[in-house]
């Protein structure tokens, strides 16, 4: 439990910082925010009716609490002769299409969401595989697997089945609430476009833990004991071996589900992704803000869980 506590506790405040950097970043910046809200042909005195409604005339710690209370307990901004009120968490409203940034992120993170978790998956039972095998075939595979950029084994998959073979359809996001078999096939060509990648790097991690860990005492003193070779990788190994994996794991679901942009654009899936493609080619910036936001809690959150996943793993973590 104190474990626990402490953890949380580190989360909060490295999200705190994260907030304080983006908010620097996008909204103190050169570029003034009212000034791209407003649009061409600005007139000063509309230019400082913008920067009134968006709070920008006052100073910049009152600009980062409203922004903090926004995100915490939501906040009002002026519509008109009128006042909405943004609910928690509140990230304002895009400039472009003046929807609130949180639903457009709840629109798209389904598909994200469905594409990382899938590929994970994918990638971890290939990857991990392919490192407790010995054999030189599986390390050339996994080198071209390695050195492969995802959009040429995106085309090259598409090629083959969905124009030549014509195994399967040609990406389309279906939700899985309304057709789980339909979300599956449209979905397994992006989950292996991706996995081939990872499955790689997993695979590396897997084959050098591994041979880290068959050189320490207790899998000595296990091999002493008569234990089969295969029992031993796979039982006692396999265990220390497993922790770098656990924390890339961590790491690439968060960066999948926000960043995974040439597979979302390739396969035509309205993910996270795309939405900040969009955003950064329109400066939208409480959309790219949004999406930034989104990625370092994925981050810190998928190191959380890493970090209580470890004594389960391997209890000599928990001892030190």
């Amino acid at each position: 439990m104190i474990r626990l506590l402490r953890r949380l506790g580190g989360a909060v405040l490295v999200l705190l910082a994260l907030s304080a950097v983006v908010y620097a970043l996008f909204y103190l910046a050169p570029a003034d925010p009212a000034v791209l809200t407003c649009g061409k042909g600005c007139t000063p005195d509309r230019l400082a009716e913008v920067r009134a409604a968006m709070g920008l005339d006052e100073s910049v710690a009152t600009q980062y609490a409203h922004f903090l209370q926004g995100i915490v307990a939501g906040r009002d901004f002026p519509a008109g002769p009128d006042v909405r009120h943004c609910p928690a968490p509140c990230l304002g409203y895009s400039f472009e299409t003046d929807q609130p940034v949180t639903a457009l992120l709840a629109d798209r993170l389904p598909v994200s969401a469905s594409l990382a978790l899938g590929a994970q998956i994918l990638s971890l039972v290939a990857g991990v595989g392919a490192g407790l095998l010995r054999s030189r075939f599986v390390d050339a595979l996994v080198l071209v697997g390695y050195a492969t950029p995802v959009f040429l084994v995106g085309l090259v998959l598409l090629l083959v089945f969905s124009v030549q073979l014509q195994w399967l359809p040609f990406p389309t996001y279906v939700p899985f609430t309304e057709d789980p078999l339909g979300w599956a096939q449209n979905l397994l060509l992006p989950w292996t476009a991706l996995a081939i990648i990872q499955a790689a790097t997993y695979a590396r991690l897997t084959r050098s833990g591994i041979q880290d860990a068959l050189a320490e005492d207790h899998v000595r003193t296990a091999r002493a004991y008569g234990l089969p070779e295969r029992r031993i990788r796979t039982r006692r190994a396999l265990r220390g071996a497993l922790i770098p994996v656990v924390t890339l794991t961590a790491l690439d679901v968060a960066a999948i589900m926000t960043g995974a942009v040439l597979t979302e654009t390739m396969f035509g899936l309205p993910g996270v992704g795309q939405l900040l493609v969009g955003a950064v080619n329109q400066i939208d910036l409480p959309v790219v803000v949004g999406v930034t936001l989104l990625t370092g809690v994925l981050v810190v959150a998928g190191n959380a869980v890493a970090d209580l996943l470890y004594a389960a793993i391997d209890p000599r973590v928990q001892a030190r």
